[in-house]
């Protein structure tokens, strides 16, 4: 079955230095844009990380520093980067919990502003897993019918990339309606849903430093807005200020900002806090 698109698809996999966000760095990229039409473009790139790969990273990846030493750095495949990904939703395998935060932490070291805020995230994982419960090769076999390692090597983003792709259109063919006796098994083809149902957190940046909450009234109710939805606002999930709406801190205490914008936050925390801040101040004149 074919994915229902309304606008291209980036299907991605990174293979990495290592799972922190502030210091690890991307060593492979690969994707797959898919077009509302059908049309597919692939691309696969190694990545100077301009930093050591660790041994166990390359035992488990095969990738070495030579594979990488004449490779372009991420800042110098930025702006094709961008450009390849603008106007697009984004999804892959565990990508809102690394793969997306990663991939953002980059653009902005590299002085790009990519808000993936506009684009739809989806995550064949927590599809899988809400579902299923399994890992990446369970679900190859799951909604493909074979088993990974008789079509693809692991652990390689090109590889890891094409098993994704297959996997969530498995995923949208197996739990379409009319395929399933259960309504909480159902799944429409839909691009909003999917992303969605692929949420697993009310963060508002990707590490969880802010999050939302609802408004509530004096008795403890939700507000609601216009649409009889509850209206949300951002709250710093840490430290002295945690439950705290990050727009009273900044008015409470402007030096808590400049405080954060020091320390060793991810750039995409900063990002988002700084946003409120300029909002803020837009509102109030």
């Amino acid at each position: 079955m074919n994915l229902n698109l309304t606008k291209p698809l980036i299907v991605f996999d990174l293979e990495t230095t290592g799972l922190d966000l502030v210091k690890d760095r991307i060593i492979q990229i690969s994707y797959i844009k898919v077009y509302p039409d059908g049309r597919e473009e692939r691309e696969n790139l190694f990545v100077n990380p301009e930093m050591p790969i660790p041994a166990d990273v390359t035992k488990l990846t095969g990738i070495t520093e030579e594979d990488v030493s004449g490779a372009k750095t991420f800042k110098q495949l930025s702006a094709h980067l961008a450009e390849k990904f603008k106007g697009c939703d984004f999804a892959g395998f565990n990508s809102n919990r690394f793969d997306v935060p990663l991939l953002c932490e980059e653009f902005l070291r590299a002085g790009v502003d990519f808000d993936f805020t506009k684009s739809r995230l989806i995550d064949a994982q927590v599809i899988y897993h809400k579902m299923e419960k399994r890992n990446l090769a369970a679900a190859y076999k799951f909604y493909c019918g074979r088993k990974m390692e008789e079509d693809f090597e692991a652990h390689r983003a090109d590889q890891d990339t094409e098993a994704t792709y297959r996997v969530l259109m498995g995923e949208v063919d197996h739990y379409a309606p009319g395929r399933q006796e259960e309504p909480e098994q159902v799944l429409p083809n839909d691009m909003n849903a999917l992303a969605e149902f692929s949420k697993q957190n009310d963060n508002v940046d990707f590490a969880g430093r802010i999050v939302w909450h609802d408004l509530k009234d004096a008795k403890g109710n939700p507000i609601l807005d216009a649409d009889g939805k509850p209206e949300r606002i951002e709250t710093f999930n840490f430290g002295k200020y945690k439950d705290v709406a990050v727009r009273d801190v900044l008015r409470r205490d402007p030096g808590y900002y400049s405080w954060m914008l020091a320390a060793d936050f991810p750039l995409n925390t900063k990002q988002a806090l700084t946003r409120i801040r300029l909002r803020e101040s837009k509102l109030n004149g």
